[in-house]
């Protein structure tokens, strides 16, 4: 059995009916704004506040750590010996240990990279390619078509809510 066709509607009605409900729409939508953002600066100021007495707290802790830390790396550089020929020590609370580490240090990037194409070191070379689609927008439809690529246009709705008039209500 065949599905009978069903005809689009246009919905004529809406539930706001005048531009006065629509701007009385806006000033609740900025009213709402107002309310979250005070919320959000309420608990912004809360986090930082948790985050300073936090810190407050941690901070003999972290000193005290810090300082053992130092107090172990230099009974390990001074005790190198103990580890018997092997960069790590196994103890009953955790592990010590030495590791190499290279490090490359890039004092005037333009003038290495110059360099390294001079000397067709380009695979040490990190090249990003990205459309800018601000700029291929600028072509005509027919040619971003050719390179894969389409055009959409579209009125796309906005608004913007008076703040200061809010204000002032």
């Amino acid at each position: 059995m065949a599905k009978a066709a069903t005809a689009r509607r246009r919905l004529e009605d809406t539930a706001l009916k005048s531009w006065t409900e629509v701007d009385d729409t806006l000033r609740e939508i900025g009213r709402i704004d107002l309310e979250i953002e005070s919320m959000e600066a309420e608990y912004n100021r809360k986090i930082t506040d948790l985050k300073e007495e936090l810190a407050n707290q941690a901070q003999p802790l972290q000193e005290r750590k810090a300082f053992l830390e130092r107090l172990v790396k230099e009974f390990a550089e001074t005790h190198k010996d103990g580890l018997d020929g092997k960069k790590s020590r196994e103890l009953n609370f955790g592990r010590i240990g030495f590791r190499q580490s290279t490090k490359v240090i890039l004092r005037n990037v333009k003038a290495i990279i110059a360099a390294l194409k001079a000397r067709g070191m380009t695979d040490c070379i990190v090249i990003k390619e990205e459309v800018s689609k601000d700029t291929l927008k600028k072509y005509d439809p027919a040619t971003v078509e050719a390179v894969g690529a389409k055009i959409k246009t579209e009125d796309v709705f906005w608004y913007e809510v008076n703040r200061d008039k809010l204000v002032e209500v």
